[in-house]
């Protein structure tokens, strides 16, 4: 049996991941977190042989908690699974030692597969995600120090400027996830980080501001 422990801070989502992952006549629901600390704890009580971790929880990330879990217990198996395919969280989550990374919108079936994969060994990031790291390695985005101090005076980041991009293109929701190879669900989430950043309160506001700033072309 693979013994899993399921980390995130949506209930639904924990419930969910339960029912289908318990499922698998080869896997053990050991426990369930709502946050990295809780995760951390719960490692340490329940000897998980896989923690599947969200990113973004409160009191502690699913970064952090990555790193915690890694430096004390190297064996545990983590794989990350969340909204986000912004490379910075890709990078950070690697780094911290996780040894997957995909997306909630995987099918259950290749999750399961998945978790197979990385508890035996393997390293497993998604289609979506590879075609990103590649095309960022071929293409490097070629940008002056004061276009990268511009995008930072508002945090935003290189994905978020993208989904901007589409914006003043006036790509709908659907046009930008199969032009940045997302689904609808995390675009919407980067187009409501974008406001909160930006401190509008529609997409005309945001592509105007976002002009006027020089964040992206006029």
């Amino acid at each position: 049996m693979i013994k899993v422990l399921i980390v995130d801070d949506q209930e639904l989502i924990r419930m969910s991941l339960s029912i289908v992952l318990g499922g698998e006549t080869d896997f053990e629901i050991v426990g369930v977190a709502e946050h990295g600390k809780m995760a951390i704890d719960l490692t340490r009580q329940l000897s998980p042989d896989l923690v599947l971790m969200d990113i973004h929880m409160p009191l502690m990330d699913g970064v952090e908690a990555t790193r915690k879990i890694k430096s004390e217990f190297p064996n545990v198996k983590v794989m990350i699974l969340t909204t986000f395919e912004e490379l910075g969280y890709v990078r950070d989550a690697l780094g911290a030692g996780a040894e997957g990374y995909v997306l909630k919108a995987i099918h259950p079936k290749d999750l399961a597969a998945g978790v197979r994969l990385v508890h035996h060994g393997g390293t497993l990031i998604t289609q979506e995600i590879a075609k990103q790291l590649i095309a960022q390695w071929i293409n490097p985005l070629d940008q002056t120090v004061e276009e990268r101090n511009k995008k930072n005076n508002f945090r935003l980041t290189e994905r978020e400027t993208q989904v901007l991009e589409q914006l003043s293109n006036g790509a709908t929701n659907r046009e930008i996830a199969l032009k940045l190879f997302l689904t609808e669900g995390t675009v919407k989430n980067y187009i409501s980080n974008i406001y909160s950043k930006l401190e509008v309160t529609g997409r005309h506001k945001a592509v105007f501001k976002a002009k006027e700033q020089g964040i992206i072309n006029s």
